[in-house]
């Protein structure tokens, strides 16, 4: 994994931190027994991956055609399979 750069760009990097953040509140909340909270946290951490998907559409993800398993898969050709 180090080589494909996985995660490493602003969409990916934001939505986990805002995903953090809202796990942060919600067990803080989890454990001061307000039922409240603990579902804006999870309202939270649901907006961190809504915030990730529109920076990845917004361009500041990471490219398909760059990730290594789309180039290996994009050259190996089909072999026909074996008689026997």
């Amino acid at each position: 994994m180090a080589g494909s750069s996985h995660g490493h760009t602003p969409a990916a990097w934001t939505g986990v931190t805002i995903a953090f953040i809202g796990f942060c509140v919600a067990g803080a909340f989890m454990v001061m027994a307000q039922p409240v909270g603990f579902w804006a946290g999870m309202v939270i951490v649901a907006l961190g991956g809504v915030v990730g998907a529109a920076m990845r559409a917004a361009g500041l993800g990471q490219p398909k055609d760059v990730h290594p398993v789309h180039k290996a898969t994009a050259t190996v050709k089909a072999e026909p399979a074996a008689e026997g």
